[in-house]
């Protein structure tokens, strides 16, 4: 996507996310904040790293940072410059904002008839709840998923990571490069409307689909599997494990590495509907068995006999594990204030056009004076007076 120019006018996570895929893939981002505050995301924390949040450090890296005062005219106008230039606006303001400063998709379209306008809300731009803030949390709620998670007796929980946001993200970049391939056949751009409820609606996938399908609610199983068994956590002698015996022989090479081959042949549950619809039965079983072994010797004995599973591994365990390094998901830029940064790798790899991360994510206003004047020709007398005046 080198030949792809982003004005990144949004804030927090999904937008910052989806843009930051797109700079991984080669676009030119440029990251638009309002002056001496920036995203939100900046105060998060701690644990700072000379003065910049991790949180923000984590969906920001490889994107060019400028700051304008979008309620000064001579702001917008700025913008508006940046624009003519530009493929793709990402924008998460409040409904209505934007037009309100004649920034909204109809105005730039005027100015730039192959933009790519993607606005990402909480609710979509209508329907009864449009209008209504967006947060991931709630969106957990509100769209199922909390529904689905933590214990069946329990409480609901949420999950740890706001996969609403990272999900929405992914399909805001996935639908700017479909919409820029269409451009490249119409020769015009065109809005891309995405929601949070709706993101997380779309990937409900085989439970949502349980529903349509038997119209019953799927219930929390904790961390067991509503239709696939055993799929959970168990515990070993020493520790915890996750089991994934996603078919019948997988379920029958287990038996055969805890020693008890007769329970593949029980009829109770020799097939998976049966495992399912028996499982109060099996897995205290189960259980029994894997209290009488250390998790080292079992989990090995699994992996060589072919049944997927693992161990629970904490953050750091991850991010040292010598396959993940291996894959470069831990890579290391250099960073203006904090020296050596280490971020998260690209998680796709290209045989021809490498993915990369080439630059730490930025300080706030930190290429204002670049763009303006690689970009727009502005001198640095110019540049001088907007930022005494408050412009920039």
């Amino acid at each position: 996507l080198d030949d792809v120019r982003v004005i990144d006018l949004s804030r927090v996570l999904a937008g910052p996310y989806g843009t930051m895929m797109l700079a991984d893939l080669g676009a030119e981002v440029i990251k638009v904040e309002q002056p001496g505050r920036g995203d939100d995301t900046r105060q998060w924390g701690p644990p700072f790293v000379a003065g910049e949040s991790a949180y923000y450090l984590s969906i920001n890296r490889n994107k060019r940072d400028i700051t304008l005062n979008l309620q000064d005219e001579r702001a917008r106008e700025i913008l508006r410059e940046l624009i003519r230039q530009a493929d793709v606006v990402v924008e998460n303001f409040k409904l209505g904002t934007l037009e309100g400063w004649g920034l909204g998709y109809e105005a730039l379209k005027q100015i730039n008839p192959r933009l790519i306008f993607c606005s990402i809300s909480g609710y979509g731009p209508d329907g009864p709840d449009a209008g209504r803030p967006g947060y991931d949390f709630v969106i957990q709620g509100e769209g199922g998923l909390m529904s689905l998670s933590g214990p069946a007796d329990g409480a609901p929980y949420r999950n740890a990571i706001a996969i609403v946001d990272i999900t929405t993200g992914m399909f805001a970049a996935t639908a700017i490069i479909a919409a820029l391939r269409a451009r490249d056949r119409s020769g015009t751009g065109q809005r891309v409307d995405l929601s949070l409820l709706e993101s997380q609606v779309a990937w409900l996938a085989n439970l949502g689909s349980y529903y349509l399908v038997s119209g019953q609610a799927p219930k929390r199983y904790g961390n067991a599997h509503s239709t696939v068994v055993p799929y959970e956590v168990f515990q070993t002698r020493d520790d915890y494990f996750v089991l994934a015996c996603g078919n019948d022989s997988q379920f029958r090479k287990l038996c055969q590495v805890i020693g008890q081959p007769a329970l593949s042949a029980d009829p109770r549950f020799a097939t998976n509907p049966q495992r399912v619809n028996n499982r109060g039965e099996l897995i205290p079983l189960l259980q029994a068995a894997f209290a009488q072994i250390d998790s080292g010797q079992l989990l090995a004995e699994l992996l060589a006999a072919g049944v997927p599973a693992g161990r629970i591994n904490t953050i750091d365990r991850v991010l040292n594990d010598p396959q993940v390094l291996h894959r470069q998901m831990v890579v290391e830029v250099d960073h203006p204030t904090a020296g050596r940064l280490k971020v998260l790798g690209v998680p796709y790899k290209f045989s021809e056009t490498p993915a990369l991360v080439k630059s730490a994510p930025p300080l706030l206003g930190q290429h204002t004076d670049e763009v303006l004047r690689d970009m727009l020709g502005y001198d640095v007398n110019r540049i001088a007076k907007l930022r005494e005046e408050g412009v920039i």
